[in-house]
């Protein structure tokens, strides 16, 4: 008989696989700059996109707290969000986290944050996604699953 845990078996922290993804973004922009011109328009098309991410992680955010659960992906969880952003994408904040990462790095001149935002993408989805959607279809059953069904997973 397995041991039940009640939290989801992530296996990488979400904001340190964003965290080394904004790095590598850099180092690779230092090692291998593109030699594309790069226009004023650009630089406030990411500052746009960031602002527009962190706006939609911090909306989501804000749900987990009207609901009394909790946000850490090792930590129990008492209900399944589906108001606000979470309406439209299961992964509003790794979807602020995919915005960030193309957009930071465009504000500061870096094209290399967009080319590293589908690797963020299938990483997130394969080491934390898959993981806390295993836990929560067994722990909230045919809730969860009703919900997945309606929801896509980033948009």
């Amino acid at each position: 008989m397995t041991e039940y845990k009640d939290h989801a078996s992530v296996k990488i922290h979400p904001p340190i696989l964003l965290l080394f993804h904004v790095l590598g973004a850099f180092l690779l922009n230092w090692l291998l700059p593109f030699p594309f011109a790069f226009t004023k328009l650009l630089e406030w098309t990411g500052y746009i996109i960031v602002f527009a991410g962190l706006g939609f992680a911090f909306s989501a955010v804000s749900q987990f707290g009207k609901i009394h659960t909790t946000l850490d992906p090792h930590g129990s969880v008492s209900a399944i969000v589906t108001s606000g952003p979470y309406r439209f994408s299961r992964n509003p904040i790794y979807l602020g986290f995919v915005c960030t990462l193309i957009g930071l790095p465009l504000a500061l001149g870096n094209f290399w944050g967009a080319v590293l935002s589908p690797l963020l993408m299938i990483l997130m989805a394969q080491l934390v996604i898959k993981h806390e959607e295993a836990y929560l279809e067994e722990k909230f059953k045919d809730v969860y699953t009703s919900y997945k069904s309606r929801v896509r997973c980033w948009l």
